[in-house]
Formats: C-alpha cells, structure tokens, sequence
C-alpha cells in the first residue's frame, strides 16, 4: 500500500540476480518477477515493503557509508544458519546491544545487512 511520504519501495545491486533471488527467496520467502535479464523486482507479502534488484559489480556495505537494512528475527541462531547454508557469509557474529541482539551478513553480491533480535 503506498502511503504519502514513507519508504515505498528498495533496490540494491547484484552481481548475479539469480543468486540473489535464490538467496533472498530461501532465507526471507521473498518472491520474484523478472523484468528482463537486468533487474527482478521482490514482493514482501507480509510487510507490503517491495524493492528489486539490479544488475551491478557495486555493493552496499556501512563500511562505504551505505544505510543498513535489518530484518528481524524471533531466533536468531536459526536465521544466521539459513543464511549461511545459501550463501551468505556472516561479516559480524552476533553480539548484545541495549534492547537485543544482532549480526550483520553479506548476501551473495556482498551487500551487507543486519538481523535483530529482542529474544
């Protein structure tokens, strides 16, 4: 649903698109719809937050003062082990701040992200 000036729509770059929507379709259940060979749009039923893909040898990272998306998760443990079981590489272990728990993961293009916990 677009809502008047609140974040509608993400798109990040990839080095492979089909790696990247096996990657994200496996860990998180995003699906998929292809717009030629170059970009794949993603759909987050349960959120309503949609965003795609596009063809790149850039990546996003916090280290080049990119912003950080971070997902949720009710169990951590379980999530980093998806993640890594597709491909994905954890760049921080989990680690305690005040209110829970995270860690940050690069998908397979090396983009980084972060999952939380209040658990």
């Amino acid at each position: 649903m677009n809502q008047h000036e609140k974040i509608n729509y993400l798109e990040f770059p990839s080095k492979n698109i089909e790696a990247s929507k096996r990657f994200f379709t496996a860990v998180f259940g995003w699906s998929f719809t292809d717009y030629g060979p170059e970009y794949a749009a993603f759909s987050q039923q349960e959120t309503g937050m949609d965003g795609g893909f596009y063809q790149s040898d850039l990546n996003v990272s916090t280290e080049n003062g990119s912003a950080l998306v971070v997902f949720y998760s009710e169990n951590l443990s379980q999530t980093q082990s998806k993640i890594e079981k597709e491909g994905g590489y954890i760049i921080k272990p989990i680690f305690a701040f005040p209110g829970g728990r995270r860690f940050h993961f690069s998908d397979p293009s090396n983009n980084e992200y972060a999952v939380w916990s209040d658990q």
